[in-house]
């Protein structure tokens, strides 16, 4: 028998989750809104056997493209299209808050700071909105970055202009092609793009600080963790930059490259909670997995699976569990292991490649709720369990292996 409905209880919380000390009101006016808590009950499918398939909870459409990527931002989630429109749902009873963003250029990434949200476009820039009452709109744009005055401190100094292309230069804290990825770290945001380089932005005033020539090919996925940056490339490689412990407002530098297969770009990366252990998803549908050393300046593969028959696009973690989103349509459920992945799961309904997955923070009846989004304009909502008991190795492996599906180093 399936087990009873779960309440799902979101406490009081300001409409984006303070990561930066903001104060509750300011002089011209602007405030986070009050929420208050609210139940809504799902009904928790009994544990699934292994790799079988799952039913969505929730199907929420609205885009009017297909979703590019998505933002858990405390009560709400954000999710972004290119079809340049961002919406907030509000949790948990999933309805539409409210709709901002468009004609701004298609959307790439999503990331969220106190009261201010930074989206990536395809135009090359960033923009800086703020959760403010004052308005009708209640997501105000406030800036864009470069921005006005780091474009005023740098244009006239020609030593300032970096080559781009034959015959054209841009200032170094300008991109020059469409920014794919945002990661938020240590008062930081860190963005990469198509054009190659990794820029290093400060929060605090919006300043440019770095820019970084950082792979061959373009930047496809970011990830900030323990005081790392990984960046993954279309040239096959995941890059990992840090500063010095020594001097910790030092320049970012290379600490190490994690090779995944030749001629096989590395569509996403992520990070394991404790920071250890760094995945990546390649064009090719394997996984791809690295071992840090202490110190996390080097590190070892320990794990190589076909967790997919087509591109990997996306992955995220909770927990033990690891889970990837392909063309296929599909994503994979992976129970993370000493010697690597082992395959627990799979979650399909999708009409259109799954573009990106977000797993909630929060616990819900043994298990998490995950959000996918993907080109068939829609976002979807499931339950996944944390412990599957037995789990079918031989249902977990992928045709055309031998009897050992992961590959230890």
């Amino acid at each position: 028998m399936n087990p009873p409905p779960y309440a799902i209880e979101l406490p009081s919380t300001p409409l984006l989750s303070a990561t930066t000390t903001t104060s509750s009101s300011s002089s011209d006016g602007d405030q986070t809104p009050a929420t208050s808590n609210r139940f809504i009950h799902y009904t928790i499918p009994k544990t699934p056997s292994s790799c079988s398939s799952y039913r969505s909870l929730s199907v929420l459409t609205g885009h009017d493209g297909s979703v590019s990527c998505l933002s858990i931002c405390g009560e709400f989630i954000l999710s972004a299209s290119h079809g340049k429109d961002i919406i907030v749902w509000q949790q948990p009873d999933l309805r539409q808050f409210t709709k901002f963003g468009q004609g701004d250029g298609s959307v790439k990434a999503v990331v969220t700071v106190g009261n201010k949200v930074f989206t990536a476009h395809q135009d090359s820039r960033i923009r800086v909105w703020k959760v403010s009452t004052s308005s009708e709109n209640i997501f105000k744009l406030v800036n864009t970055l470069p921005t006005t005055k780091d474009y005023l401190g740098k244009f006239m100094k020609q030593s300032n202009y970096v080559q781009t292309r034959r015959h054209h230069k841009r200032l170094w804290i300008e991109h020059a092609d469409s920014i794919s990825c945002l990661s938020v770290s240590n008062g930081l945001i860190y963005s990469g793009s198509w054009d190659k380089t990794l820029k290093v932005w400060r929060i605090s005033d919006l300043k440019c600080l770095e820019s970084i020539t950082a792979h061959d090919d373009a930047i496809n996925s970011l990830i900030a963790c323990k005081g790392i940056v990984y960046s993954a490339s279309a040239d096959g490689k995941i890059k990992a930059w840090g500063r010095s412990k020594t001097e910790p407002q030092s320049s970012h530098s290379l600490k190490g490259i994690l090779e995944g297969h030749k001629d096989v770009s590395m569509n996403s990366v992520v990070v394991s909670e404790d920071g250890t252990v760094v995945y990546g998803g390649g064009s090719d549908g394997y996984v791809m997995g690295w071992l840090g050393s202490k110190d996390l300046d080097s590190w070892k593969c320990v794990c190589e699976v076909k967790a997919h028959e087509m591109a990997i696009l996306c992955m995220c973690i909770r927990r033990e569990i690891l889970c990837s989103g392909s063309t296929d349509q599909s994503i994979c459920i992976w129970k993370r292991e000493v010697k690597g992945l082992t395959k627990i799961g799979v979650v399909k309904g999708h009409g259109g490649p799954v573009k990106c997955i977000q797993a909630s923070p929060n616990s819900v009846g043994g298990g998490f709720l995950l959000y996918s989004g993907s080109l068939d304009k829609s976002i979807r909502v499931w339950w996944v369990p944390y412990y599957y008991g037995e789990v079918n190795t031989e249902d977990s492996k992928p045709s055309g292996q031998s009897t050992r599906m992961i590959k230890s180093v």
